[in-house]
């Protein structure tokens, strides 16, 4: 088991283009392959596990110590894993949760991206810069992107110079452009587009990057025991997870560790399903792109009346985050900007908005005590989302990592946490252990009930 990162000067210049060329030609050769992503992005590991066949994981060092990093990265049997960095090589909140950090935690060597439109002899001085803004960032070498042919003997020229390695370039075509949506690559390619992108990208990649250096390169994986005496199992619960369209961000770790502890997972559609699960004792509503399916989500009336019940009478224990908090309100905007009901336990509406709300890392504190922790307990988060709430909650206060801004934010109770912000469950253990406590309770509640 080998590993390497692709890592970029900053956002947008390639490394997922990149990335996806490496995971197909590794495909391509019949090699097993595990991808990974750095940092809480969901889009970019959908693309990788759509390549590749299996799920994509975070690496993530804002939620997680090193010690569960490199768990994470070991967890699985591979022949080479590749990481995916985020941002630029040296960007996180300063220098921390950064890519660098992240290769240096884990003993990782670095292929930088750099975007070549535009520049010829400057493409140099950031080489130089990249390679000495920090000593020991693992970095080994570049992969030029956008580069015009009459430079590639210019680009080979100043790695010699730099005492880096030249991994190739990749030329400009438009028709392996991936379209992006937020944050990051739109999740509405279909499969077969997405195939014949990936064809014509590996076969431009196989011409163009010089895979069998890079592969030398892989380090050898340094293996990580990991054990957490808090990390309760045999729980033998049944845990309902929205799955679909609309509900696609859901972090493979979370499913991972809720296996962990015994869980079974039972996936379900909001979307096509009429009503959820027979039997679940616990409910995830997840992240996603609901707006863009608000029409057909609030036609689906038997499913809000099944989820309604389940959360109102049942109190069956919920966690709803970001897309899922937002499927909870009395009505939605749609992208096209009209008004649909939804579940309704949540009073208010959610709204389109023109940018990034609450963006990034934060803790939150619990102001009373409630499903996942005790008052003034916190939780580690991240947010991403366009869309606002009317009745955004108050039983929790964020402050973000970033600036120590503060806000209130969060619905919850003793069976309830529904909010826009985002749960890393390696990250919240013990929340999350909270949480499998109070579905065990439901759980009894139930047998005792029948």
């Amino acid at each position: 088991m080998k590993k390497i990162m692709i890592a970029g000067t900053h956002s947008g210049c390639g490394k997922t283009t990149v990335t996806c060329a490496l995971l197909q030609m590794l495909v391509n050769r019949n090699l097993s392959v595990q991808s990974f992503k750095c940092g809480c992005d969901y889009i970019d590991p959908i693309f990788h596990s759509r390549i590749i066949g299996v799920k994509s994981h975070n690496l993530d060092n804002f939620f997680c110590d090193k010690k569960t990093i490199n768990h994470i990265l070991a967890d699985n049997k591979y022949d080479y894993g590749i990481i995916e960095g985020v941002m630029g090589f040296y960007d996180g909140v300063g220098e921390s949760f950064s890519s660098f950090i992240l290769a240096v935690q884990t003993d990782t060597p670095v292929i930088l991206v750099i975007d070549c439109k535009g520049m010829s002899n400057s493409i140099g001085a950031i080489m130089k810069g990249f390679l000495e803004f920090r000593r020991y960032n693992h970095i080994v070498g570049f992969i030029f992107n956008r580069l015009p042919e009459s430079l590639v003997s210019q680009a080979q020229q100043l790695c010699q110079e730099l005492h880096t390695e030249y991994f190739g370039y990749l030329p400009y075509n438009k028709e392996i452009t991936l379209q992006s949506r937020h944050l990051g690559l739109s999740t509405d390619l279909d499969i077969n587009s997405l195939k014949k992108k990936m064809n014509i990208l590996s076969s431009i990649a196989e011409k163009y990057l010089e895979i069998d250096k890079l592969l030398q390169y892989c380090h050898k994986m340094t293996f990580s025991t990991f054990s957490d005496d808090k990390l309760s199992v045999n729980r033998k619960l049944r845990i309902a997870v929205s799955d679909d369209e609309a509900f696609c961000f859901l972090y493979q770790d979370n499913i991972d560790f809720l296996k962990k502890c015994g869980c079974e997972i039972i996936r379900f559609s909001p979307l096509h399903d009429s009503k959820l699960p027979e039997n679940i004792d616990g409910l995830i509503l997840t992240g996603g792109y609901p707006e863009l399916y608000a029409e057909l989500l609030s036609k689906n009336t038997a499913m809000l009346d099944s989820i309604r019940e389940k959360i109102l009478d049942d109190k069956i224990p919920t966690i709803a985050e970001c897309g899922g908090f937002m499927y909870l309100h009395e009505f939605l905007q749609s992208d096209k900007g009209e008004y649909y009901p939804m579940v309704g336990i949540i009073s208010g509406k959610c709204f389109q908005t023109k940018k990034l709300q609450n963006f990034g890392y934060a803790k939150l504190y619990a102001q009373k005590d409630n499903l996942l922790c005790k008052k003034g307990d916190y939780l580690k988060i991240h947010e991403f989302h366009y869309w606002n709430s009317t009745n955004i909650g108050n039983d929790f206060r964020a402050v973000k990592v970033s600036n120590q801004k503060e806000y209130t934010c969060v619905h919850a109770d003793d069976n309830l946490y529904a909010g826009y912000p985002h749960l890393y469950f390696y990250g919240n253990k013990e929340a999350i252990q909270n949480f499998l406590k109070r579905c065990e309770i439901y759980q009894n509640g139930k047998n005792t009930t029948n």
